[in-house]
């Protein structure tokens, strides 16, 4: 019970080489939004350099107002990286990495907004945001983070949230569900 995980996620800086000890898993279709992002971004800047070009307005200082511009999209569109292990779970973003002992969680809720958002706090105070559809479009991740969720709640140091994992289970357990009459030809 005194096991301690770090705020960096085991195996990280080796993640190219080896693959962390024990279960992990990763976001699957993060590779496909990082391409989605990217050429949404070049997609910007090849159309309103091609329109000012032909124009005849593009001049140096334009042209660097709409690469950043593009840059901008690309940061705005960019999707966190989730990884997840045996106790922990980390959110990577561009500019930093979040990490949660999933073992040692204090409060699950769903965040306000227009989009819907996961927030888990641990005990040690770290905070991760995610995207509930990571979740259920990756099964393992899921598994992962519910396990480390049970041990919280087995310890009773889950003291809210409870109700935002079982409407999450419910979701993907309808997910699942309606995937398998799609395959089977049911639906």
């Amino acid at each position: 019970m005194g096991r301690r995980i770090t705020r960096s996620v085991p195996g990280r800086a080796a993640a190219d080489r080896a693959e962390p000890p024990g279960k992990h898993a990763s976001d699957d279709g993060w590779a496909g939004d990082l391409r989605a992002a990217i050429g949404c971004a070049t997609s910007l800047v090849a159309m309103l350099l091609l329109v000012d070009g032909i124009s005849g307005g593009l001049t140096t200082p334009r042209a660097v107002l709409w690469a950043a511009l593009a840059v901008l999209l690309f940061v705005l569109l960019l999707p966190a990286r989730v990884t997840a292990g045996e106790g922990w779970l980390a959110s990577r973003g561009l500019l930093r990495e979040r990490c949660v002992q999933t073992d040692r969680l204090v409060a699950v809720r769903w965040s306000d907004g227009v989009a819907q958002r996961l927030v888990l706090r641990d005990m040690d105070g770290a905070r991760v945001e995610l995207d509930p559809r990571v979740l259920i479009a990756n099964p393992q991740l899921w598994r992962l983070l519910d396990a480390g969720a049970r041990v919280s709640l087995g310890r009773g140091t889950l003291l809210c949230g409870a109700t935002a994992l079982k409407q999450l289970s419910r979701r993907i357990d309808d997910e699942t569900a309606q995937a398998v009459f799609k395959v089977s030809g049911l639906e």
